[in-house]
């Protein structure tokens, strides 16, 4: 049987295979001043595709999406798209479809996670104020980290967890740079036990409940139970990170046996079952897809985005914000009703003329 560092190859594969966890990929928003169409919602990606590899795939002079398709799209979202090449054999694909209301946005979110489509909620509020009209919307991305069974918040405090999945509340406010280094190397050894662990237990968990595929156990399925602990400590000696370790190597030394060598070779249905359930764990902690946005008028507050030279506002949107909380996404805008000040002057100065003709009667 060949056997192969499965935890290394799910981190190698999921970043060479899901193109969703390159840059390339942005999902821009827009929400319009007009009663006919309330928002817009756009995703372009790209990739390098030679004229050859285009030939094969789309047949000569045709010209259709770029591929491979990013696995953190649903495209069944959109209903048009456009392709384009540009420089360096850069093939870009762009989605695009109009929203009578941020609610039907919401109900056809275009990104997912495993296969599965992110859960999201929007509000958009208009408030007419005479001189000008005052838009506030607000998109909501559902957490996900129920995902793993083992909760951040029991490796440190609640702040802290926020903190580095997040960046707030900003811990190092204040803090001298070989201040905040010791902070942070601190808040890198509960993160990086939180996910060994998260890692562990699932490979523990899953052996346990494919226990009864092992031809020659070396131990009783309880007998495996009672060494969980012990075991971890072993597997990880001399390691902080536990995808850098041979787990099938390391088993056998410790059990004296091969017997569970299986669960770790790509090449078993056990072993890609396996695979699957670490690389939807980790798919997580590298999606990212960064968010812009494009509200009527002047943006006036950017929420926790960067309000951008050309008017948009930009949201660094990546599935480690949505570990440990939901991940909110708001922007207040004004749009001038130059029309309001003209009629105001109008009738001030009719209200002038008016004074002025009474008295030279």
């Amino acid at each position: 049987m060949k056997k192969s560092r499965l935890f290394a190859a799910v981190a190698v594969s999921s970043l060479l295979l899901s193109s969703c966890y390159q840059p390339e990929v942005l999902m821009h928003t827009t929400i319009h001043d007009k009663p006919w169409r309330c928002a817009t919602r756009e995703v372009s990606y790209k990739n390098v595709m030679t004229q050859q590899m285009r030939d094969s795939l789309w047949g000569k002079d045709h010209l259709e999406w770029s591929q491979p398709m990013p696995e953190c799209l649903n495209i069944d979202a959109f209903c048009k798209s456009h392709t384009e090449i540009g420089e360096g054999d850069t093939v870009t694909t762009t989605f695009t479809c109009p929203f009578s209301s941020v609610e039907e946005m919401c109900r056809q979110t275009p990104l997912q996670l495993n296969g599965t489509r992110l859960r999201s909620n929007a509000r958009l509020t208009k408030r007419f104020r005479w001189f000008y009209t005052e838009y506030a919307y607000t998109e909501v991305f559902y957490c996900v980290g129920d995902t793993f069974k083992l909760a951040a918040t029991d490796y440190a405090d609640k702040d802290i967890v926020s903190f580095w999945f997040t960046g707030k509340p900003n811990l190092l406010e204040g803090l001298s740079g070989a201040e905040a280094s010791q902070k942070l190397q601190g808040m890198d050894a509960f993160a990086t036990k939180w996910l060994n662990d998260n890692l562990y237990q699932l490979c523990f968990d899953f052996i346990v409940s494919h226990y009864d595929s092992i031809p020659a156990p070396p131990l009783s399925r309880d007998e495996f139970i009672a060494h969980r602990d012990s075991l971890l400590h072993f597997l990880l000696d001399g390691e902080e990170d536990i995808l850098a370790i041979q787990p099938e190597e390391r088993l056998q030394a410790y059990f004296h046996s091969n017997a569970y060598a299986f669960f770790f070779d790509e090449d078993t249905p056990c072993g890609r079952v396996l695979n699957k359930e670490l690389s939807n764990r980790l798919n997580i902690l590298w999606f990212n897809v960064p968010y812009t946005l494009t509200m009527p008028g002047t943006v006036t507050d950017s929420g926790n985005g960067t309000l951008q030279p050309d008017g948009t506002v930009f949201y660094p949107f990546t599935g480690e914000r949505l570990i440990p909380q939901d991940y909110t996404i708001s922007a207040v805008s004004r749009v001038t009703h130059w029309w309001a000040y003209l009629l105001t002057l109008l009738i001030i100065a009719v209200a002038i003329a008016s004074t002025l003709y009474r008295r030279r009667r």
